[in-house]
């Protein structure tokens, strides 16, 4: 992301610079795969579904303490039903961002 921001090439190079730069230890396996998995993906696009998904989730868990004050009784399993399928949406929207 940060690469992204700067308008930066993201390379292997880089992302292990900013790592390190960071104080983490650097995995050059994972570094690569990251690296390969992002090739070609319109980092924006991903950003811009990413927060689609989440919005939903966002709202659910607002809306949540709110119900909760209002009284509404609501069955534990649709409650995390909800709040598995909101978790499997924005995984699936964040998966873009690594192919």
């Amino acid at each position: 992301m940060v690469l992204y921001s700067a308008g930066k090439d993201i390379t292997e190079d880089a992302v292990t610079a900013i790592l390190n730069a960071a104080g983490a230890e650097v995995d050059a396996s994972k570094v690569k795969a990251l690296v390969a998995s992002l090739e070609g993906v319109d980092i924006k696009e991903a950003i811009d579904s990413a927060s689609v998904m989440a919005a939903p989730a966002a709202v659910a868990a607002t809306a949540a303490p709110a119900e909760a004050d209002a009284g509404a009784a609501a069955a534990p399993e649709e409650d995390s039903k909800s709040e598995e399928e909101a978790e499997e949406e924005a995984a699936a929207g964040l998966s873009a961002l690594f192919g």
